[in-house]
C-alpha cells in the first residue's frame, strides 16, 4: 500500500519549497538606494545588516508583530531602516521612504520570486486524488493574498488553505501551527497528514512531533541534506520525485 492512499491532507512549505527568491534580498535594497539617486550601498554589507535586523524583530516582534498588534507594513519599515543602520547607511527620513516604498512594493509582488515548475503541478496532482492541500509557512498576509496567486498558486485550485504565522500568531517550529493545519484540513488525525518542507528545524521536526508524516527537500544540494539523510529523514531532490515517492507500494514515512 502506498502512502498516498493512507492520506488526506498533504501541507506544504512555500519559500525554498514551492517558490524561492531571485538573488539575494540585498540585491533588492541596493537597487531601491539606487532608484532614488543614491550611490549603491555595499551588497554584502546591506545583506548582513538585514539578517541580523530581521532576527532581532522576529524575536522583538514575533509573528510579524502579531501578538504587538503591530501593523505589517510598520514591522518592515521597522526592519528595513535597522538593515540599513546595521550596514553603516541612514537616510534621511524623506530618502527613506521612497527607498522604503519600492522595497515593500517589490516585495508584496512577484517580481522578487521564481516559483518552481513542479509546483503547480504537484499540488493539482493531490487535489485530483481528493486529498486536501494546505500552505504552512512563516509568512505575512500577502504570500497569501498576493504573492502565491500572482506565481500561479491559487487557493481553490493549487491549494486549499492556508496556515501563515503572521495571521495566526505562532509560526514554526512551534508544532501549533500543524496543529492549526490538521484543524483546517477538517480536524484529521495527524497519521493521515503529510507535511513536505526545506528545514530539519521548522518543518520535519516539528511535523513528526505531532505525528505527522513528513519529508524534506533538497532542492540546493545543501550540505545538510546527508545528515537530514543520516538520522532516518526522507529527502528528496524535488516535488516531481514527491509524487513518484508517494505512489510507490513501498513508500515510507
Amino acid at each position: 500500500m502506498s502512502l498516498l492512499s493512507r492520506l488526506r491532507c498533504v501541507t506544504v512549505d512555500a519559500t525554498g519549497t514551492l517558490i524561492a527568491y531571485k538573488g539575494e534580498l540585498g540585491d533588492y535594497y541596493c537597487m531601491a538606494a539606487k532608484s532614488v539617486g543614491l550611490p549603491c550601498p555595499d551588497y554584502q554589507r546591506v545583506h548582513e545588516g538585514f539578517k541580523l535586523a530581521y532576527k532581532d524583530m522576529a524575536k522583538k516582534y514575533p509573528c510579524f508583530g502579531f501578538d504587538a498588534k503591530m501593523a505589517n507594513i510598520v514591522w518592515w519599515k521597522t526592519c528595513v531602516r535597522d538593515s540599513f543602520l546595521r550596514a553603516g547607511y541612514e537616510y534621511d527620513e524623506e530618502t527613506f521612504e521612497k527607498i522604503f516604498r519600492r522595497i515593500y512594493s517589490s516585495f508584496g509582488s512577484s517580481a522578487p520570486y521564481n516559483v518552481f515548475p513542479d509546483s503547480q503541478p504537484f499540488l493539482r496532482w493531490v487535489r485530483s486524488k481528493g486529498l486536501k492541500v494546505g500552505i504552512v509557512s512563516n509568512a505575512e498576509y500577502r504570500y497569501q493574498d498576493v504573492i502565491l496567486p500572482s506565481l500561479g498558486l491559487n487557493e481553490g485550485s493549487e491549494w486549499d488553505f492556508g496556515v501563515f504565522s503572521g495571521l495566526e500568531g505562532v509560526e514554526k517550529p512551534n508544532p501549533r501551527i500543524y496543529e492549526i493545519a490538521l484543524e483546517r484540513a477538517g480536524n484529521i488525525s495527524p497519521q493521515e497528514a503529510l507535511h513536505i518542507g526545506d528545514s530539519m528545524r521548522k518543518d520535519y521536526e516539528p511535523a513528526k512531533s505531532i505525528g505527522m508524516h513528513a519529508l524534506l527537500l533538497d532542492r540546493f544540494k545543501t550540505r545538510d541534506a546527508e545528515n537530514w539523510r543520516k538520522s532516518g529523514a526522507i529527502v528528496l531532490p524535488d516535488l516531481a520525485a514527491a509524487q513518484e515517492w508517494l505512489t510507490d507500494e513501498k513508500s515510507v514515512s
